[in-house]
């Protein structure tokens, strides 16, 4: 099972990415739990320094911009 974490610290556009990823891990039926890091210091410590942002596994995938659904899709899946 994959861990995806939405960094964001609850902007509109942290919350779309949180929708799009949720949508992402229905539509590829991949097991996955997902998490909202809204706390500004867990966010640094992934040296992000621009929201929203997408961790999987542990791995910055995407940070400072809302992706497409298939980018989301894409990311996810490595």
């Amino acid at each position: 099972m994959k861990t995806i974490k939405v960094l964001g610290t609850g902007c509109a556009t942290c919350k779309q990415l949180e929708t799009l990823v949720r949508k992402a891990v229905e539509e590829t039926g991949m097991e996955a739990a997902i998490e909202k890091v809204e706390d500004m210091q867990d966010i640094v410590s992934y040296n992000v320094m621009s929201t929203p942002a997408l961790v999987v596994d542990e791995e910055v995938r995407i940070s400072g911009r809302l992706p497409s659904i298939d980018e989301i899709k894409e990311a996810i899946a490595r």
